[in-house]
């Protein structure tokens, strides 16, 4: 049938011509490449003649030859030529020639590709606060993955930051359900373009559904125990945004929610995910989620019903199911354990989304793209714009930074001239240190001709060395700039054993800087040098006790691959600081969990004693600049808003320093009193306005009565009559709801 007709008759002509074989091949993925199997010894390896072979004999409709930084296929002409091959097996080598999805987790830029652009990490780019930054870098992402043969993204994350301990907090952009959901749909826009149809636009799958980063312990993977309130209130609203936006695809967690993993759950996939909130696209499952039903939560005696289970609870792709998975639909439906009418919804889903993405047209990819379009100087200056946004000052003593006149600038620590730990996880490994500058390189390239730039690393992440040449360095240097924090790392930090390190940095169990990176403070706080602490981490750690020793304090949320050039320019002056941050940092390991979000309690045993519930060392939204900014007035244009209104809150600012900076209008508000307990302080918009020193200007943000309702313990959500406060820095006004 030709592409003149609509979608849903061109698939019901495809179904019904396919056989229960073909329908099993398209549920089911395979990576091209090897990886190890729930952290055991024994790993699968799929070659590209192997994928061949399943693709022309079990019809697999989804296949990747991208990795996690440990594919043969990872530069860009190579995996576009790859994906080619790929695709004229599936196109010409079998009968009904239907294409295949060719998914990726780009989940910063195409980085699991050579030379590609890397952007700062999502953590990173909500510290920019500026999600049409973050649409931007979703557009080029998008157009590098469909230059190397990539059609789907594992992205974007939604997952709302509640438990800084877990390793994948860099993934999400932060804390606040306000701030994931503008973010999330920005990435949704970007990805997916005006259309589908358009060959640079690619289907994002939204992950990791409902509720993946409030995980037991922090333990990544762990049961998430929380109540259907705190679900609809806190964790859901990314994914309704996402949603809305029209995103292609949902990826469950590995997770179970109580005790029902996501991915076997009829509730969640089903009842919830398409009944409720009303998503019509495909899901697919997280890579080995299935296996896990078995392996980890044990809710499945064998591998087949592990298969029934998530195909009756509506999941359409297994991820990297491969061959096995797609002949255990085939005997579960010969056997009458499963009917074929669950296989043909979720195929039928399937084959909509290739025909939207216009893979039966042309599935192809030219080589010519990947050199043209992957990591191109155009995309490369959004990436140094983000991360020079995403920078974020904490601490700046006597005004230490920017760094002025400066003979000899010493710099050290563990980051300080690593280019593979300004990336983090989720990129290639051991990437070429001539594709981008690290804080070293950056601050040679920056600073003043008469000054002179000398470095010794000091530790290694976890490993001591070189303290007497450290100390006696920073002895004879005008300014010490120590790069420490955590190394480039993904899931529960065990690549770190791949790279020979000892293990004990980063971790779980503590968020403090580990022994040898304190020593190499401390021998840099012995001498009377300024001292500027650079930290590059993808969680808030503890610096409680770090705070005395320097004079400054940065931080970069894993940057990307422009990061050392823009953390330089920042401590220069060449950019003014307007991260603030998407995470609060605590003041110790104690304070867990600790969110600018907090429900209001009882204290019983005495309210003069009772200790504050959220006393951070950095509270969310806090970031400085180098110069300042007041609040004059803050308005509503009504008074009252009753349901279905909106009201326009204005604000006044005004750049009282002496240059140039941009300041993040963050509008708060609170319930005074509800039917159930509500957040002390929830976000309720944002907007950036750059003022000239001097300058003034009135910003407007529009809250509408759908972001003043309630969450009740059932998960629905009610607007409830009474006083509402809004908060706009030192600045509040109350506004009635009707």
């Amino acid at each position: 049938m030709g592409s003149g007709q609509s979608t849903e008759a061109r698939v019901a002509d495809l179904l019904e011509r396919m056989t229960l074989r073909e329908k099993a091949g398209q549920m089911v993925g395979l990576h091209v490449g090897s990886f190890t199997v729930l952290q055991r010894e024994t790993s699968w390896t799929t070659t590209l003649d192997d994928a061949k072979d399943a693709i022309r004999d079990h019809q697999v409709g989804s296949a990747t030859p991208f990795g996690t930084g440990f594919s043969p296929y990872n530069t860009a002409v190579v995996a576009g030529r790859v994906a080619n091959q790929l695709q004229r097996v599936a196109v010409n080598e079998t009968r009904l020639g239907i294409p295949l999805l060719v998914p990726v987790d780009a989940i910063h830029g195409h980085a699991h590709i050579e030379g590609a652009t890397v952007f700062p990490h999502n953590l990173a780019m909500a510290a920019t606060w500026n999600p049409d930054l973050a649409e931007r870098a979703a557009r080029i992402t998008a157009v590098e993955m469909a230059a190397t043969g990539a059609n789907q993204n594992y992205a974007p994350t939604a997952d709302v930051a509640r438990e800084p301990r877990w390793g994948r907090t860099y993934e999400t952009y932060g804390e606040s359900s306000s701030l994931v959901e503008a973010f999330v749909a920005a990435e949704t826009r970007g990805l997916q373009g005006e259309s589908l149809r358009d060959p640079t636009s690619v289907a994002a799958t939204v992950k990791h559904y409902p509720a993946s980063s409030e995980p037991t312990r922090g333990e990544d993977t762990a049961p998430v125990d929380i109540s259907m309130g705190t679900l609809r209130r806190v964790f859901l609203p990314p994914f309704e945004r996402a949603i809305d936006e029209g995103v292609a695809g949902v990826m469950p967690m590995y997770n179970a929610l109580g005790n029902e993993p996501a991915h076997s759950s009829t509730f969640y996939l089903t009842d919830l995910l398409r009944d409720r909130l009303g998503f019509e696209g495909v899901t697919c499952s997280d890579w080995l989620a299935v296996w896990m039903l078995v392996e980890r939560h044990q809710t499945a005696a064998s591998f087949a019903e592990a298969v029934e289970q998530v195909a009756t609870a509506g999941l359409d792709i297994a991820s990297v199911g491969g061959t096995q998975h797609a002949d255990t639909l085939c005997e579960l439906v010969e056997s009458g354990d499963l009917p074929e009418s669950l296989l043909d919804r979720s195929v039928r889903r399937i084959l909509a989304l290739k025909f939207e993405l216009g893979l039966f047209e042309d599935p192809y990819v030219s080589p010519r793209s990947a050199i043209i379009d992957v990591g191109s100087e155009d995309h490369r200056r959004v990436s140094r714009e983000a991360a020079r946004q995403s920078v974020t000052l904490l601490q700046n003593d006597e005004e230490t930074l920017p760094l002025g006149d400066v003979d000899e600038l010493f710099v050290t620590g563990p980051n300080a001239d690593s280019l593979d730990n300004l990336l983090g996880g989720w990129t290639v490994f051991d990437f070429d240190e001539n594709e981008g500058p690290t804080v070293r390189d950056g601050l040679e390239h920056v600073v003043d001709d008469g000054t002179t730039v000398t470095y010794e690393p000091g530790v290694g992440s976890d490993e001591s060395a070189g303290r007497d040449a450290v100390a006696s360095r920073a002895e004879r240097a005008d300014a010490t700039v120590a790069v420490l924090g955590e190394p480039w790392y993904l899931h529960e930090f065990g690549p770190a054993s791949l790279r020979g390190e000892n293990g004990g940095f980063p971790q779980r169990n503590s968020l403090e800087l580990p022994p040898a990176q304190r020593d190499l403070l401390d021998a840099v706080a012995a001498t009377d040098t300024p001292t500027v602490l650079v930290l590059v981490t993808g969680r808030p750690l503890v610096l409680t006790d770090v705070l005395d020793q320097v004079d400054a304090v940065v931080v970069a949320f894993f940057p990307g691959l422009e990061g050392g050039r823009a953390i330089a320019d920042v401590l220069v002056g060449n950019t003014n600081p307007s991260g603030r941050l998407p995470i609060t940092f605590p003041r110790s390991m104690g304070d867990f969990p600790v969110r600018y979000d907090w429900l209001p309690h009882p204290s019983p045993l005495g309210m003069d004693e009772h200790l504050p519930s959220y006393d951070p060392l950095f509270e969310f939204g806090f970031g400085l600049s180098y110069t300042e900014f007041t609040y004059d007035s803050l308005d509503v244009s009504e008074e009252t808003i009753a349901d279905g209104g909106e009201v326009t809150v204005s604000v006044t600012v005004t750049n009282t320093g002496d240059r140039a900076g941009t300041e993040t209008v963050q509008l708060f508000g609170e319930h005074r009193h509800s039917s159930v307990v509500t957040p002390v302080r929830e976000l309720q918009g944002f907007t950036k306005v750059t003022l000239s020193p001097g300058e003034t200007r009135t910003v407007m943000i529009t809250l509408t009565a759908d972001d003043l309702r309630v969450v009740k313990p059932d998960g629905s959500r009610t607007l409830e009559s009474g006083a509402y406060e809004l908060f706009v820095g030192d600045r509040t006004q109350t506004l009635a709801i009707s």
